[in-house]
């Protein structure tokens, strides 16, 4: 397990599920990290990604960008502001309303994504070998099934549950 985890009591315990995920995230992180920094984009952090991961090809409001991201349109708003200072992104007019402004990638921004691509892609390839090429396939296949209906959604949703006459549930 990774470094970050703090030295307690809990971690004798077999890690959540969501750990576990969670780890190799951050060490992919990581490697996207020191890519970039390798190739003259030392400016970018992970947390960048919640801006260009986000982003439609057109260009995307801060605030859409913040929603899909899960944080707050100040905190986007700083991360745009911070890409946009070093040439990452700008902000044009949003043809559909000329009050609003869109956030779209530069060709910088562009260079700097097809970096963190090939990071992934290598991450990706040294998992396979890790794991083997069926493995892999396998992880991927249900990594993609539990994403095709999020966690947050309402699992009896479609789903008809049998009830005993006494009106309690035959289970």
């Amino acid at each position: 397990m990774s470094s970050r985890l703090p030295n307690t009591s809990a971690r004798r315990a077999p890690a959540p599920l969501a750990v576990l995920l969670r780890e190799p995230f951050f060490a992919l992180n990581d490697d996207i990290e020191r890519n970039l920094a390798a190739r003259g984009h030392s400016q970018l952090r992970a947390t960048h990604g919640n801006v260009f991961q986000f982003l439609d090809d057109a260009g995307t409001r801060v605030s859409v960008l913040a929603a899909r991201a899960q944080v707050t349109k100040q905190s986007m708003g700083e991360l745009v502001a911070h890409l946009e200072a070093h040439g990452y992104v700008e902000r044009v007019p949003d043809p559909s309303d000329r009050r609003a402004k869109l956030v779209r990638t530069t060709a910088l921004g562009r260079r700097a994504i097809r970096v963190a691509r090939a990071a992934v892609a290598d991450a990706e390839a040294r998992w396979s070998e890790r794991l083997g090429r069926a493995k892999m396939h396998r992880l991927r296949e249900l990594l993609e099934e539990l994403n095709r209906v999020p966690l947050s959604a309402d699992p009896t949703d479609g789903v008809q549950v049998d009830v005993h006459p006494e009106g309690r549930s035959p289970v």
